[in-house]
């Protein structure tokens, strides 16, 4: 396969807010994110999120930390085909047991690893979303007053380090509602319960998380028909995408002083200049 790019070449036009009201358009690169299905002897075992770069390590490794192979050289063949959608990686093993894959399967990142292979894997791991139908009220002057007093309340973390936050912010930026865990997706997750279980909604308010943005928070956030997501850290490219399309407004490299915008005003009309 021809080596693929780790960023998007063609980057986004994105805009930069300052909290003295300046914004500032720029480019830059964004780390592509794609569907990975890994067909192990004829049988769909995995779709996972990943940069398209080095994908025979990463499956070789994968299959290493599944106890799938022993050694590299317990497979027979690599074949990776790229698709308008993703990518499909095809694995051999010296002494296939298209069975016991079968048996071994749990669910992954993004799809519940069930049999289905290639394309159709695929598909399901990008469906198309729902359209956001929340509105955040929040301006940049409340993102900013969050971004600041995230920290004082991320308690397990303070004590460790090594963990990530979730938080529900109302729409003048106070904190309302934190879940911490170490994984982004499992803070995220734990958060989106805590509101459904206590029946709290957004409310005009936004979701804030301690971590880069990917395509699955982007997903967790319309299917909680979050109207606003910020994260810490940068986008990937297809994250950016399935907002876009779902109208989920997002804010990223969200700190005290700046933060960069991916703007679906009908969601956010209070960030809309």
């Amino acid at each position: 396969m021809p080596e693929t790019i780790a960023t998007r070449a063609a980057a986004p036009l994105l805009e930069t807010l300052s909290p003295d009201g300046e914004r500032t358009r720029s480019r830059r690169g964004i780390a592509e994110e794609v569907a990975v299905a890994i067909e192990l002897d004829g049988v769909g075992f995995a779709v996972m999120m990943a940069t398209p770069h080095d994908l025979e390590d990463f499956v070789v490794g994968l299959l290493l930390a599944e106890g799938e192979i022993a050694a590299a050289d317990d497979l027979s063949s690599i074949d990776v085909a790229a698709l308008d959608i993703g990518v499909i990686v095809r694995v051999d093993r010296v002494r296939p047991d298209p069975v016991s894959v079968m048996e071994r399967m749990r669910p992954r990142t993004t799809d519940s690893a069930c049999g289905l292979c290639g394309r159709d894997s695929l598909d399901r791991a990008l469906a198309p979303l729902p359209h956001v139908t929340a509105r955040s009220l929040a301006d940049a002057a409340a993102l900013f007053a969050a971004a600041s007093a995230l920290r004082d309340h991320q308690p397990l973390n303070r004590e460790t380090g090594a963990v990530h936050a979730a938080a529900l912010a109302g729409a003048d930026g106070a904190i309302l509602l934190v879940r911490e865990d170490v994984g982004r997706h499992n803070a995220f997750d734990k958060l989106i319960g805590a509101m459904a279980r206590d029946g709290i909604g957004w409310d005009g308010g936004f979701a804030l998380l301690s971590s880069r943005c990917s395509f699955e928070l982007v997903d967790k956030a319309v299917r909680a028909d979050c109207p606003l997501l910020a994260t810490i850290s940068a986008p990937t490219a297809l994250a950016l995408d399935r907002a876009a399309a779902a109208g989920l407004t997002l804010a990223t490299l969200v700190r005290s002083d700046t933060l960069t915008l991916q703007l679906c005003p009908a969601s956010a009309p209070g960030l809309v200049a």
